[in-house]
Order: structure tokens, then C-alpha cells, then sequence
């Protein structure tokens, strides 16, 4: 890992990491404290993760508000 690291290919792989959106994911379970979803069934768990989201987006909105 450290040789791949080094090298241009590696570093411009790397680099792409910090456009992923996982620090949202962590962010939805730390700070707002969502572990788990309540419904079973996957209509039930898409429109569970789709106000989850709209959470967050709102959330998001309000800080970021001028």
C-alpha cells in the first residue's frame, strides 16, 4: 500500500476518497443518532432513509444558511 501510495496513479486514486460521501453516513449515525432502521420490508426501509435524508438535507440547510 505504501509503494501504491507513492506512485501518480496511486496518489489520484487516494485523492478521490475525499469526494465519497461516507463521512455523511457516519455523520446520519453519530449526530443524529440513527443506528437502525424501524420497518421491515425494503419500501418501507426506502421511505424510512428517504426522511432521514430529508433531515439531514433540511439540517444541512440551516447551518449553511447566510
Amino acid at each position: 500500500m505504501a509503494h501504491a501510495l507513492q506512485t501518480r496513479v496511486g496518489k489520484a486514486r487516494y485523492a478521490l476518497r475525499k469526494q465519497t460521501v461516507e463521512p455523511v453516513f457516519g455523520i446520519i449515525k453519530s449526530a443524529m443518532g440513527f443506528r437502525q432502521f424501524l420497518l421491515r420490508g425494503l419500501e418501507h426501509v426506502t421511505h424510512e432513509w428517504t426522511l432521514v435524508c430529508l433531515a439531514w438535507n433540511l439540517k444541512r440547510m440551516a447551518v449553511l444558511r447566510p
